[in-house]
């Protein structure tokens, strides 16, 4: 078994947000912030919008794409029912941050997206509470749906181990699919699949092995019943509207991950193991040296690395 940690360090610090990206964006995030205050008391008074960052940025599982754009989930929350539409409401954020850079913002279905070509991009989703109803979430040309992401990150939080290892595997699994992309599943998709995953095993103390033992915890998990249930409200299965074909891509594309990540922790010669790895996570997986390491050191390891445990209490 090749001695791939270092590695695996190097991707991790390859797909993560650099700092001057976090600047940046929290740069512009303020600055944003501070338009739609500025609009609302200036236009829609009766309406005060707070923030509240969620997603990827907010658990820690961010990634920088293979295009070298991330982004960043701030929720527009206000505590009083909406006497407009939703997409009104959405459609007065977009007002907001017009103008802001050359690129106009983008309506999507469930956020305003305010992007900074080639660079990064912010969404801003908008929703309302009032005393006894859950988060409601605007939908363009549709209206209101429950949705509360506040409750996904406390679930998420509650899932990480304190080695850090589930952040570190959800990267892996993000940049996969947007190494491979063609309709892969989302980020928050792969982050429920792994969190589950992880719930089933002990996860290795190597990234290699742990992350080989999610991928099949995942197949296993899929194969008795292919979904993908958000934890939190709505509790909506993020693979409902899967087509046949785009389940299968799915499908194969993790059958092959396994596979060559099995061979990865089988094989010996360092050169050979990461170009097993760059097959699945990219060229932005380092290559290994042409070294090989001492098989019978490892044996205890490679057993075990196929090998799934009972989940420890505690």
């Amino acid at each position: 078994m090749a001695d791939t940690k270092k590695l695996f360090q190097e991707f991790q610090t390859e797909i993560s947000l650099t700092t001057e990206k976090k600047s940046k964006m929290t740069t512009s995030k303020n600055a944003l912030r501070e338009r739609i205050r500025k609009y609302f008391k200036e236009n829609h008074p009766e309406y005060i919008p707070k923030f509240f960052i969620q997603g990827s940025y907010k658990m820690g599982s961010a990634i920088r794409t293979k295009d070298d754009i991330c982004d960043l989930d701030d929720g527009i929350y206000f505590f009083k029912k909406p006497d407009v539409t939703a997409t009104t409401l959405q459609s007065w954020v977009w007002d907001a941050v017009y103008g802001y850079t050359t690129t106009d913002p983008e309506h999507r279905k469930k956020c305003i997206r305010k992007v900074f070509a080639g660079d990064y991009e912010i969404d801003f989703p908008i929703y309302y509470k009032i005393d006894g109803q859950e988060y409601m979430i605007a939908v363009k040309n549709t209206g209101w749906e429950d949705s509360d992401p506040k409750a996904v990150v406390k679930w998420f939080n509650a899932q990480k181990d304190i080695e850090g290892m589930l952040i570190k595997i959800v990267k892996d699994l993000k940049a996969w699919c947007d190494f491979k992309r063609n309709k892969m599943p989302s980020g928050l998709a792969m982050t429920i699949l792994a969190s589950n995953a992880k719930s089933k095993i002990i996860l290795n103390a190597r990234e290699d092995i742990a992350l080989t033992d999610v991928l099949k915890e995942i197949k296993k998990a899929l194969k008795n019943s292919f979904q993908c249930i958000v934890p939190a409200i709505p509790n909506d299965d993020l693979f409902e509207h899967y087509s046949s074909s785009r389940r299968q891509n799915f499908l194969d594309n993790l059958d092959c991950f396994i596979e060559d990540a099995e061979n990865a922790l089988k094989e010996p010669n360092q050169l050979k193991a990461s170009k097993l790895w760059r097959k699945h996570l990219g060229d932005r997986f380092p290559l290994g040296q042409d070294i090989s390491e001492n098989l019978s050191s490892n044996a205890a390891l490679i057993a075990g690395a196929s090998t799934s445990k009972p989940w420890a209490n505690g």
